[in-house]
Parts: structure tokens; sequence; C-alpha cells
């Protein structure tokens, strides 16, 4: 079925961000009861490095000028894969298929402008979510991995982890351990789902665009002076959940299988409780090429909420 014509499509601004933020919510409510995301995380969406609003978002309003559509596409650097972001309104018929259609339609084009033949075509949904999965794979797409978010709650101080002989840990605040760091990122996630090479610059001007970037939450672990892994931390669960959050744990594979990662783990949580936040959450691929899901269960951390990447290959010439 055809959108009704008093649907009105526009692309979003910055000042959108409080009612996508608005639909988002409604979204999650929906599908998992409580809302998932905050307004920054919405305001860094529309500020991603490489995401162009005037091309690449879309914003459906009705009548009553609610938002009740929003969908955005953005290539992951020069690759063939393409991530992409679709939400309709609960009751809202007659939308979904319109946006769906433009979504792939632009990822096509994205993907041929940057030199491919085919777009990889990803899009993130609730394991919940039961009518958006059939028309994910309505359209072509299949499951492709899981995400579990995984949490562990703080009750007070958390001790630190005992040293490792030979082994230094340094923060992201200077401009050299941000290389280090970026070093260790690219080479220890070269094998995993959905990773793309990128160079320094797109690394750090990715970072620098969150507003839930902390460069003293970044820590690179040197084992006799050479890097050897790495935590990142962010605040993108402060504000909802007064949570700490790893975005990244990443042990370089000559240095695995030592206790670096349950060791980083630990100096994280400890660095979480120190801030007094109530606990620590950071989201791990089921089909990780490590065993990262039996080290966060082993650590004390439990599964929370499952998303379920979902991918496409769509030909384009």
């Amino acid at each position: 079925m055809k959108p009704s014509a008093a649907l009105r499509f526009s692309r979003p601004r910055a000042e959108d961000a409080p009612a996508i933020h608005e639909l988002v919510a409604a979204c999650d409510l929906a599908v998992i009861g409580v809302p998932d995301a905050t307004l920054d995380d919405i305001a860094d969406e529309l500020a991603e490095p490489g995401f162009d609003p005037d091309t690449d978002g879309w914003l459906v309003h009705d009548a009553g000028g609610t938002l009740v559509g929003w969908a955005w596409v953005c290539a992951k650097g020069d690759s063939d894969m393409i991530d992409t972001e679709i939400l309709v309104r609960p009751g809202v018929e007659g939308l979904a298929d319109e946006l769906w259609r433009l979504v792939l339609d632009r990822a096509g084009e994205l993907a041929l402008a940057r030199g491919h033949d085919a777009a990889t075509v990803d899009i993130g949904i609730y394991r919940a979510d039961t009518d958006r999965q059939a028309l994910a794979k309505a359209y072509g797409f299949a499951p492709g991995t899981s995400f579990h978010r995984m949490r562990v709650d703080h009750e007070g101080p958390v001790e630190p982890p005992a040293p490792i002989p030979g082994l230094t840990l340094h923060s992201g605040e200077t401009d050299a351990v941000r290389r280090q760091a970026y070093q260790v990122q690219q080479e220890a996630f070269a094998d995993h789902f959905g990773f793309v090479k990128v160079d320094y610059e797109h690394w750090l001007e990715r970072r620098q665009a969150q507003s839930v970037t902390d460069w003293s939450q970044l820590t690179v672990a040197r084992i006799d002076g050479r890097p050897a892994a790495l935590v990142v931390g962010n605040n993108q669960f402060v504000p909802d959940e007064d949570c700490g959050y790893v975005a990244t744990l990443a042990v370089l594979p000559e240095h695995r299988g030592k206790g670096l990662g349950r060791f980083l783990l630990r100096h994280a949580f400890a660095a979480d409780a120190a801030r007094g936040r109530r606990g620590t959450l950071l989201h791990v691929d089921s089909n990780n090429t490590t065993p990262a899901l039996d080290l966060y269960l082993s650590a004390g951390m439990r599964p929370v909420l499952v998303i379920d990447v979902w991918r496409r290959l769509i030909r384009v010439s």
C-alpha cells in the first residue's frame, strides 16, 4: 500500500533531534518496554562523519505535523558496507514499504559511488521486534550476527585487578596514545563482523564528533613497552542508566590467552565504580572470533538485551 498523500517527506536537520528522539522512544517502548536512546545519541547520529542529511536521511510527518517516520543510511568509509535504520511510529500503516525502498535504493547508490558493484546493507533489529524482522526478511535480508548487551552491577567499590608483570597502562589524553589505540583496534578487529579498515584521521574524527567520548576512559596496555591491548569506555549509558560503557575491548592476536582482556575488563569495572556508576555495560558479538562472551559471563556480567544484525547484498551494476 502506498503512503497517504497527506504525509510530508523532508530531510533531517540538527534541530529535528528532539522530534526524532521522541519517535525512537515510542518505537522502543512498543517493543522492549523502555526508551533505549538519549537525545544526545540522536544528535550524534545526525552529526556522524560521512552522513549527508541532504541525501541520506528522511523524515516523514503526518497531516497534523507529528513525526511518524525516520530513516537513514550511512556508508562505512569507502567500503561497500552500508549501515541503515528505518523506523515507523506504531500504528502508522502504509509507510514502511516506501522508506525501505528509499533506503535500499540509496544504499546501492552509495556503494556504486565508491566503486563497488554491490552494497552490503546492515540493519540492527531488537530480537523482540518480530514485525521488523518479518519486514527485513521480506526485503531479502537474513540474520548476519547477534549482539548481546551485557551488564554488571556495582554495589560499592570494585577491587582493581592484580598487576601483570611488564604491563603499564596509558591514558588516551595524548595523541601518541590515541594513535597506538587506533593501531591496536584496527589489527585486533580485522576479522570481526562488519569491520572496515580506516585511516587514523577518520577514526579520530568519528570519536571527536561523539558527545559521549571521554579520552580519559581510553586505556592502552603495553607489555614491556609495546602496545598489546586496549579498552575504550565512554558516557553513552550515563544519562539513562547511570552506567559506564565499554565501547571497545581489544587484544592483539599475539597477546591473547594471557589474561589481558580480563585485566582490562576488571580495570573498567573498577574505574566505573570509582566514578559512582551503578554498573558497566558492553555489547558483544555472539559470533566473535574470540571467546569474548565466555569472558564476560565469567566476569559476572549478564545478558540484558539482544540486537540482531540483518544483512542483504544488493547488486548495483
